[in-house]
């Protein structure tokens, strides 16, 4: 990881999911931050996701899940990070996740979770506070 320069961030539609407008919301208010946004589009899997971010040499990575199946998915990237020794990524999300699955998440890998109404300057302030450690820590 540079540290330096932008924050680079992959933004995802993991699995069936066909709705992107959040996504491309979130993909907006980061790269308007000064942010370096790298878009997959939609119907990405957690493989080409993971690809994506460390051929990038992103510093995060957030998904936007809609469908139902964010246990699975987040709990996928997670593994396959781990597994790439890529768990320096952080990794968030948001979209229709119910509140109690939020710990559960938490306790996957997963930084943080927005959940529907958050505001896009939340999403880029917690980008900002959370994806690159302080200098010298």
């Amino acid at each position: 990881m540079s540290g330096t320069g932008p924050i680079r961030v992959v933004v995802a539609k993991p699995g069936l999911d066909g709705h992107d407008r959040g996504a491309k919301v979130i993909a907006r208010a980061l790269r308007d931050a000064g942010m370096e946004v790298i878009y997959t589009g939609l119907h990405q899997t957690p493989e080409q996701i993971v690809d994506t971010a460390i051929q990038e040499d992103a510093e995060a990575i957030g998904l936007s899940i809609l469908s139902g199946a964010h246990m699975t998915l987040f709990g996928k990237v997670v593994e396959l990070l781990r597994e790439q020794d890529a768990l320096d990524i952080k990794l968030f999300g948001g979209g229709i996740i119910p509140e109690d699955d939020i710990p559960q998440l938490k306790g996957l890998g997963v930084a943080e979770i927005f959940t529907p109404g958050a505001a896009t300057t939340e999403v880029v302030e917690w980008v900002r506070t959370n994806v690159r450690e302080p200098a010298g820590a």
